[in-house]
């Protein structure tokens, strides 16, 4: 009796559904942070543009390999949102499952996908705190405490290939290319010149522009 005053158990429903209101927290908080993402990169998309009409290549490729990094970015979001959406279901089915055991059980998926969005920057502090919770009710192994150390210190970065920052041009530049006169379509390399000037361009520095440009898209993306 005096246990159970002084150490009340909270009910497994309400803790269900409290975990199932953060999760959509986060689920929002990505969606403003990849509409956010596009929004810079339509700025960026333009001063590409802007620089391909002046044959300015060198800005060109190194404002395209920012929207390469951008798109990575947003694929990477997009599968963190799936993933939360599947331990909300899962979630989903536990609570089913209390309303006639009277209890939670173990679940290996929420488990893994617990697990793999500890690794995620952007909601790494909130998916630790929920993990915890989630053991001390049961529904996860104590294994997880293994997880946790070695979460907090792991980032999974896919370089920008040079294939991505060539489709990024040749989208780009394409477009602008045959919106302009002949005169100023001649500033702009063919696709074939473009290897040749590569090497010479990663050598040019970076404008005001283009590196507050790359400060805006940074601060998004972390």
């Amino acid at each position: 009796m005096l246990k159970n005053i002084f150490f009340k158990q909270e009910d497994p429903k309400e803790l269900v559904r409290k975990w199932q209101a953060d999760l959509r927290s986060q689920t929002r908080a990505i969606d403003r942070q990849i509409r956010d993402i596009q929004f810079e990169e339509k700025k960026v998309q333009k001063s590409i543009k802007d620089a391909a009409k002046r044959g300015d290549m060198g800005s060109a490729k190194h404002l395209a390999k920012e929207i390469a990094r951008s798109r990575q970015a947003i694929t990477r979001l997009y599968t963190n949102k799936a993933q939360l959406m599947s331990v909300g279901n899962s979630l989903t089915e536990q609570l089913a499952m209390i309303k006639v055991a009277g209890a939670m059980s173990k679940s290996t998926a929420v488990m893994k996908e617990v697990a793999s969005l500890m690794k995620v920057p952007e909601i790494q502090r909130n998916m630790v705190e929920i993990s915890k919770e989630m053991m001390k009710a049961g529904l996860i192994e104590e294994m997880m405490n293994e997880a946790l150390d070695s979460a907090l210190d792991t980032e999974d970065v896919e370089e920008e290939t040079e294939e991505q920052i060539q489709k990024v041009l040749s989208e780009i530049i394409g477009e602008t290319s045959a919106a302009l006169p002949q005169a100023q379509k001649n500033k702009i390399p063919p696709r074939a010149k473009q290897q040749e000037l590569q090497e010479e361009e990663e050598e040019e520095e970076e404008g005001s522009e283009m590196a507050e440009m790359r400060r805006r898209l940074d601060a998004i993306r972390s």
